[in-house]
């Protein structure tokens, strides 16, 4: 069954350098450094010949790329609806690999939503008919997105050793993409569970490779790591700002919503730490208008925890910042980030206005 296929838009790439599997058929010359709004403009237009031609298969893998730009972009409800046209289009087809490649996109957009027994299913189908396709690309990101997800949730030892399988897949594959990603998700398990040197050790490899590789959106996402830790491990706040600063540009060049929002948020955590309060204040909630228009829950609430400790820290009321906290610790509890949730616990006895009072029960697995 082919274990051994690339998938479509692999053949040919140099080994070590980065490129998007996701931009396939006429996007397939695309640079994973392309503009999202010239990679939905080519991809609308592509379509609509692909469309016009009656050719489905090629309106399949448009639609992948006009789905990814969307969701990247933050047009949620577009890429929603691309993701499912390019499914229909690739099913019509027979195109195994294409269905594939339109469930991994709606698993992706499924867990940006916070829709996380969603994503799952998404994503599982995804995998399965990657390998019944012998698709490895596909199956391999599909699996990727699995575990992201359970890293996410703070389910570590589910997914640590799936993100360590993928890694060494990937080192054996050449590709520079998918190692940057797996070495981001490792780091940021040791960088959660205090492991501050190891997590500083993973995110400056993940970095250097992205950097040989060319990706500025993996390199951005490393950066981003390596401020996080050189602010909470060292207490470094000009380097943390400056290499934030340095991935925020990729991010507005590239026009990455989601990424930049978090680069912002990030800042903010850097500032809250430095016990520039004030200045947290307003970076969290540029962040939170950002995400909002987004509609990405995870990034609001985070957002919403950082605002909510920034003004407690200028004097807000207590009651109202624990009625918030609350809020907030049920909202992550119903998304089913655990490990977020347990932020809110802490931020509560940090700020001396926990016990926080009782909430809604424990979110089902």
């Amino acid at each position: 069954m082919g274990a051994d296929r690339r998938g479509a838009g692999a053949a040919g790439r140099p080994r070590g350098k980065a490129f998007a599997p996701e931009y396939q058929g006429a996007l397939g010359s695309l640079s994973v450094n392309s503009s999202l709004t010239d990679v939905l403009e080519t991809g609308v237009r592509e379509l609509r010949a692909a469309e016009a031609a009656g050719e489905l298969g090629e309106v399949a893998r448009c639609g992948l790329a006009v789905a990814e730009a969307s969701r990247r972009l933050g047009r949620i409800d577009e890429a929603d609806r691309a993701w499912k046209a390019s499914y229909r289009a690739a099913r019509e087809a027979g195109d195994v690999g294409a269905m594939a490649w339109a469930l991994w996109s709606g698993g992706t957009l499924a867990r940006q939503r916070g829709a996380l027994a969603l994503a799952y299913r998404l994503l599982r189908l995804a995998a399965e008919l990657g390998e019944r396709g012998g698709d490895v690309v596909v199956r391999g990101y599909s699996l990727a997105g699995l575990a992201e997800t359970g890293r996410i949730q703070g389910d570590y030892q589910a997914v640590g050793e799936l993100h360590e399988q993928l890694l060494a897949e990937a080192r054996r594959r050449g590709e520079a993409r998918h190692t940057v990603w797996a070495l981001e998700g490792i780091a940021q398990m040791h960088r959660n569970t205090g492991s501050y040197d190891r997590a500083l050790e993973l995110f400056e490899e993940a970095a250097e490779t992205a950097g040989r590789a060319d990706d500025r959106r993996g390199r951005a996402w490393a950066l981003r790591g390596i401020a996080d830790v050189v602010s909470v491990r060292d207490g470094d706040v000009e380097r943390a700002l400056a290499l934030l600063s340095e991935a925020e540009v990729a991010c507005r060049e590239m026009e990455l919503s989601s990424a930049l929002a978090y680069n912002h948020k990030m800042r903010g955590n850097v500032l809250y730490r430095a016990g520039r309060y004030a200045e947290a204040r307003d970076t969290y909630a540029g962040a939170l208008e950002e995400f909002r228009a987004m509609d990405e829950p995870r990034g609001t609430a985070l957002s919403r925890l950082g605002l909510a400790k920034a003004l407690a820290r200028l004097g807000r009321d207590t009651a109202e910042t624990a009625a918030e906290l609350a809020e907030l610790r049920d909202t992550l509890n119903r998304i089913g980030l655990r490990h977020a949730r347990d932020m809110v616990e802490k931020a509560a006895a940090e700020l001396g206005v926990g016990p926080l009072p009782s909430g809604e029960e424990e979110a089902p697995r």
